[in-house]
């Protein structure tokens, strides 16, 4: 369980990353660099799968609102992948900390060659003593950013899946509120937030709902998309509230700080 607990995949969003408008909180980059740069410190191997590229590129080109044009977001995308990483490297390099970035798509996980080379190239950055951070390719991947319900989910199946690809022993997935909830806490003052679950019923599934934030596009039923994935393969996944970095210490712990879904035997 959480307690044996030594590689770690640690997936942020776009809610948790950036304000309204797009702009980068720089506060919440310090502290994830401070506190997984800790961590790693303590003898953990994280991953980080991150959000933002979109809102932030859009931001730094000045839009108002998300563009229809599938090309316009690609750019925003590449605009806003360049900002996320300088910042990335900047706060991480404060507590002296090599990262290292890593794109995909999703044709990168449908060939076996290339998922061969993805999981050499993180054993290697592991190795070194590296942290990876990875994103999905919003760039070159118009299917993701033009589908209804994008394949990733702003990227909580893409965590899901790096986590299985690296054999993590814990996935963390942050949200914008504090785990899973009987109902939308937004919605109902008298949710209760469930703190474990050892089974994804259809009951389960069903308090997921829909809709993510405004400018993020995971909502819970994509985190619970990702915790059912990662969970059929034995890893521990738990979400958590992204505005509480130091939640991971508590997590790390095996103490309760947000909904933790238990892994399962791996499925053969």
């Amino acid at each position: 369980m959480i307690s044996n607990t030594k590689r770690v995949v640690i997936k942020v969003g776009t809610s948790t990353l950036t304000n309204e408008n797009g702009s980068i909180k720089l506060r919440v980059f310090d502290q994830l660099a401070l506190i997984i740069s800790d961590l790693h410190n303590l003898g953990y191997e994280i991953i980080l799968v991150t959000s933002g590229a979109i809102a932030v590129g859009l931001n730094d080109l000045g839009f108002l609102e998300k563009p229809d044009s599938i090309q316009m977001q690609q750019a925003a995308a590449a605009v806003g992948q360049n900002r996320l990483m300088s910042y990335y490297s900047k706060f991480f390099h404060e507590y002296n900390k090599n990262v290292a970035q890593i794109l995909l798509a999703a044709d990168d996980l449908n060939n076996e060659e290339k998922t061969e080379n993805l999981i050499n190239t993180f054993d290697a950055l592991l190795q070194q003593g590296i942290i990876p951070i990875v994103n999905e390719n919003d760039s070159v991947s118009y299917t993701e950013i033009e589908s209804e319900e994008r394949l990733f989910g702003d990227n909580d199946l893409l965590s899901a899946i790096v986590a299985v690809l690296v054999d993590a022993d814990l996935l963390v997935i942050f949200s914008d509120i504090d785990g899973f909830y009987d109902s939308d806490p937004r919605l109902h003052p008298n949710a209760k937030l469930i703190e474990r679950i050892d089974e994804i019923s259809e009951e389960i599934v069903e308090l997921a709902g829909g809709a993510g934030s405004r400018r993020g596009t995971g909502g819970m039923r994509t985190k619970l998309r990702a915790a059912q994935l990662a969970t059929k393969q034995g890893i521990d996944t738990v979400i958590t509230n992204g505005k509480k970095p130091r939640n991971l210490y508590e997590v790390l712990k095996n103490r309760k700080a947000g909904t933790l879904f238990t892994g399962q035997e791996k499925e053969f």
